[in-house]
């Protein structure tokens, strides 16, 4: 794979070498390539806006975006965005990456499915979630230019079926902890993909708890 391309410089540090051989040998080649790509739309979005940033933060979030998918890493009981938020913070202590750096990289998979808040803070967490952003929904889609565009995609291809794709690994990542997707986006993907998911209802909630009034 070519060390630049779409005019992004890819991590060659140790570290980030071996994030790369951790998520290859972890994910299946649609999310290893999603996270890929999400690297490089993280990078150009922070060029487009003269955002000065951690490449190597900004790689570690996008690789481990989401670990929490994976049957390696994904707990019971809690919402995979931590679950892939910890496995990255487990590996960057590993390498004793100074503690504020991992809580960057730590906020910004925790938070890159919580539209709206990612983008008011420090350029790792507001950069990964552009990322994803770009290549799950298409936002910003028009302000990466074509080649830039076509040259992510030529090295890191999204498959002819990449949106059902996604949308069948994020159920399945969820579907056996449903209160997980509680108040947050994953809701959408039960209600599509589960049958007998039902929806928790956030003021139900209120009006039915055990308060008086």
């Amino acid at each position: 794979m070519p060390d630049i391309i779409a005019g992004v410089r890819v991590p060659d540090s140790a570290i980030a070498r071996a994030a790369t051989q951790l998520v290859r040998d972890t994910e299946d080649d649609l999310l290893y390539s999603h996270s890929r790509r999400v690297f490089f739309w993280g990078a150009l979005t922070a060029e487009r806006r003269g955002l000065k940033y951690d490449a190597e933060l900004l790689y570690m979030g996008a690789m481990f975006h989401d670990m929490g998918l994976t049957s390696a890493y994904a707990s019971p009981d809690l919402r995979f965005e931590v679950d892939g938020a910890n496995a990255a913070r487990d590996f960057l202590r590993g390498y004793g990456v100074p503690e504020r750096d991992i809580e960057d990289v730590w906020t910004a998979i925790a938070l890159h499915t919580t539209p709206g808040i990612p983008e008011h803070m420090r350029p790792t967490i507001a950069l990964v979630t552009a990322g994803v952003e770009m290549d799950v929904l298409g936002i910003a889609y028009h302000d990466f230019t074509a080649d830039q565009r076509d040259h992510v995609c030529v090295h890191h291809p999204r498959e002819a079926t990449f949106k059902e794709g996604i949308i069948d690994h994020f159920a399945a990542g969820t579907i056996a902890k449903p209160l997980t997707t509680f108040g947050n986006v994953k809701a959408d993907v039960l209600a599509l993909k589960d049958p007998g998911y039902e929806r928790l209802n956030f003021c139900s909630i209120i009006l039915g708890s055990p308060w008086p009034n």
